[in-house]
């Protein structure tokens, strides 16, 4: 999946192979997209769609002030999702009960951007209806689609997307003329990346306009020739393409010639394939998106040993069957939908059932690993592992929901997920997985059904629905079985406390919350509650107005994440130990918290915990600095709208944030409180975390020439000195790297300098006028 939005430029990825040819369908869906707010590129498989699109979108970035955001689809396969997908790449991660295309418009309604929807076709409808809707209620979006057919919406342009040029095959092409079709062009550049060392001469450029053309200028099957260099040379492989294309002539009539070529370039790429490969690319079919080396060898092998398999997969690499790809510190791989497709036939009848229940197997047993350790050193591992294996998590609840007698295992899989659904803010998706495996379950008795509605309940609580949280905690109540357990006892004190804390009634809020500690404390593997019930009890005497209480309640947050390892709640806990030390005074020790929490949000991908910290800060800073108040309520009420829910409305309910916006508005005056409130609400998340560290800024003691530095400049240019790059000034100030680059180009501006060098310099000279040696200070006196 696509990395969500969290600044205001979009999540187009960068191209690593270079865009070949085109020019005449990018300026023709250009015009397009200027004249119509709905293009969709239509064409048959292999054909360049999604590149075309992406080479359009990137072209035309500077034209959209909030961003181009690309939605890939092809990873899902539920209808209902398709919503929830495109909200998600969009950064919004709604808490509230509301219907997701009223909350998605909403976000949209003011912003100027471009949606990018790649592979429509399997879920034609739902998009249609999605894109209906948007393009009426949010005058400055535009959709770019692809798809095989047409969302036929009203105002639809639809533009299809050829074939490359090819030479003709009965002239022989000149040398110098061949690499002006565009087909040829591709060829010529993946065949370097296959072989370094290859060259078009006179002896193989009829060969290669040959190649190119009998595959009809696809660039699919063209790049699959391509990758065959490595094995064989330009006249072998024109020779196998002559023999298939001979062999296959008398195929299906009805089949239009390029989609036989298509057919054709698989067949002859599955064949180069030894029985071993083909075994294996049939197999990791089963796979809903990308996949990691030990998930094809516990699901696809057969007993082989790991050395064995990864030597198949390097070899379906090298063959291009499969895509490489690096996410973070691991190697992911991933198919192209068509071969997918293809290689799906090829399974052995009676064999993808099977497939399918190892599958299950392997991903339920990762869901309850995942569960156990989600409060330790690995939670910020496990967290994106979820989230890029998000595809093949709804695939095997999918499967679990289609088969008899699985509907346990669906239970166990959507208790185990909720601790991710619940760090990640993806509460809507939790409660409808939820639902429907609650729904699939035969009778109500049992530990596992009372878990599901535990959780389902606090979902409801949590979205704003507290009435519907309370009538299925009391159906949870009346289901459990064994109300002594301890791990029951916990979930159900973390529950009760949460929708008490919701209901404004935090005198008991407080009372469960001990009760769900205590229970947890006597419990191997409840960490996950014992620290949100710690979390919960410090926010309910941050409502009660008790700021010992709840400094003991974040210090024992932070002695926990100590010894666990959390991120995520020790981030969101910020705020009630700096609300505690700003009630006693300590304004200083207030900010330090504040900062700390917004870096291990930050580090978290965690928008509420960041929103929570802004919120904090702005009461922290209005006796101080009102407009910065002012600024920061507008920073913190953007991310409530995009993150809503109960949460959201228990913080800006309290009497802190309206006393914070009443005095603000005393001293600045209403229309200057609400030019600098509509200033922080325009903020990303990451402008707002850049602010949030630049409000104090510290003049840099220079020659009267250099200009002040910000804090967070100075912090920059001390890591430029020790020679970091600025991938490695953004991985040690957790921001982005276009934002430590912009800080370096920041710096250069006001020192007047030209050189990363010239930096480190001027800090020198900083550090001797600020601490000068004997020989100065004796001069001095």
């Amino acid at each position: 999946m696509p990395v969500r939005g969290r600044g205001r430029t979009g999540n187009l990825p960068v191209d690593l192979t270079g865009f070949v040819g085109r020019r005449h369908e990018v300026g023709e869906t250009k015009k397009m997209l200027s004249a119509s707010r709905l293009v969709t590129l239509t064409g048959i498989g292999g054909v360049g769609k999604t590149r075309l699109a992406l080479r359009v979108a990137t072209d035309s970035q500077r034209a959209f002030t909030d961003g181009v955001w690309l939605i890939e689809l092809s990873e899902l396969s539920d209808p209902e999702l398709v919503t929830g997908v495109v909200s998600d790449v969009l950064g919004l991660r709604n808490h509230t009960v509301d219907a997701p295309l009223v909350l998605l418009t909403d976000h949209l309604a003011d912003k100027d951007v471009l949606l990018v929807l790649d592979n429509c076709e399997h879920l034609v409808e739902s998009v249609a209806a999605l894109a209906a809707t948007v393009l009426r209620t949010c005058p400055g979006v535009r959709i770019l689609a692809t798809s095989r057919e047409p969302l036929r919406v009203r105002g639809e342009a639809v533009t299809r997307v050829p074939p490359m040029q090819t030479p003709n095959p009965d002239h022989a092409p000149s040398l110098r003329g061949v690499p002006g079709y565009e087909s040829v062009a591709l060829f010529l550049q993946r065949a370097v990346a296959a072989v370094p060392t290859f060259e078009l001469t006179e002896d193989n450029q009829v060969a290669v306009a040959q190649i190119c053309a009998r595959l009809d200028g696809l660039p699919l099957p063209i790049e699959l020739a391509a990758a065959r260099l490595r094995v064989m040379s330009v006249h072998q492989i024109l020779d196998r393409l002559t023999d298939r294309y001979r062999l296959l002539t008398g195929g299906s009539r009805a089949a239009p010639d390029r989609q036989k070529t298509l057919r054709w370039s698989i067949d002859w790429s599955y064949e180069l394939c030894t029985p071993q490969e083909q075994r294996l690319w049939a197999r990791l079919t089963v796979f809903a998106c990308s996949f990691e080396l030990d998930a094809a060898e516990a699901i696809c092998g057969e007993g082989d040993r790991g050395d064995d398999l990864l030597d198949v997969v390097s070899a379906l690499v090298d063959k291009s069957i499969l895509i490489r790809e690096e996410a973070g510190d691991v190697v992911r791989y991933r198919m192209l939908d068509i071969l997918r497709e293809y290689a799906q036939e090829k399974l052995q009848p009676g064999e993808y059932p099977n497939l399918r229940r190892r599958f299950r197997d392997w991903y339920q047993e990762l869901i309850t690993r995942a569960a156990a350790d989600i409060i330790s050193p690995r939670q910020l591992h496990w967290l994106d592992l979820l989230d890029r294996e998000q595809p093949n998590l709804r695939a095997a609840l999918h499967f679990v929901l289609s088969e008899p007698d699985e509907a346990d295992a669906g239970l166990r899989m959507a208790v185990g997920l909720f601790p991710f659904w619940i760090s990640r803010g993806y509460l809507r998706e939790g409660r409808l997985w939820l639902d429907r495996v609650l729904a699939a379950h035969v009778g109500e008795s049992g530990a596992d059904p009372a878990k599901a509605l535990y959780l389902v309940s606090l979902f409801a609580g949590v979205q704003g629905d507290v009435t519907e949280g309370v009538g299925l905690l009391a159906r949870a109540d009346s289901l459990e079985d064994r109300p002594g357990a301890t791990w029951m006892r916990a979930l159900r004190g973390f529950v009760r406390g949460f929708l008490a804390l919701y209901n404004r009634d935090s005198v008991s809020a407080v009372m469960y919350f001990d009760e769900a500690i205590g229970a947890a404390q006597e419990t191997e593997g409840a960490d996950f509650l014992h620290v949100v019930s710690l979390l919960g009890k410090g926010l309910s005497y941050v409502s009660l107005g008790d700021a010992s209480k709840a400094r003991v309640c974040h210090a024992e947050m932070l002695a926990l994440a100590g010894t666990l390892g959390d991120f995520v709640y020790c981030g969101r806990s910020a705020m009630m130990g700096a609300w505690a030390w700003w009630c006693d005074g300590d304004r200083t020790r207030a900010r330090a918290v504040i900062e700390e929490g917004i870096r291990l949000s930050t580090r978290a991908d965690d928008s509420f915990g960041i929103g929570c910290s802004l919120e904090a800060l702005a009461w922290i800073e209005t006796d101080h600095d009102p407009g910065c108040a002012a600024v920061l309520l507008g920073a913190a009420a953007a991310i409530w709208r995009d993150v809503g829910g109960t949460m959201a409305n228990y913080l800006t309910g309290l009497s802190y944030h309206s006393d914070c916006e009443q005095q603000a508005r005393r001293v600045l005056g209403d229309r200057q409180f609400d030019e600098k409130y509509q200033h922080g609400s325009a903020f990303s998340v990451d402008d707002a975390v850049e602010y949030a560290f630049d409000i104090q800024p510290v003049p840099a003691k220079k020659s009267p020439e250099v200009g002040t530095l910000s804090r967070r400049e100075r912090q920059v240019a001390e890591l430029v000195a020790e020679g970091l790059t600025n991938r490695a000034i953004a991985a040690k100030l957790v921001i982005s790297q276009r934002t430590a680059q912009g800080h370096v180009e920041r710096i250069l501006s006001k020192l007047g300098y030209t050189s990363r060098t010239q930096i480190a310099t001027w800090l020198v000279e900083q550090r001797h006028q600020q601490n000068p040696g004997p020989e100065m200070r004796t001069h001095h006196s």
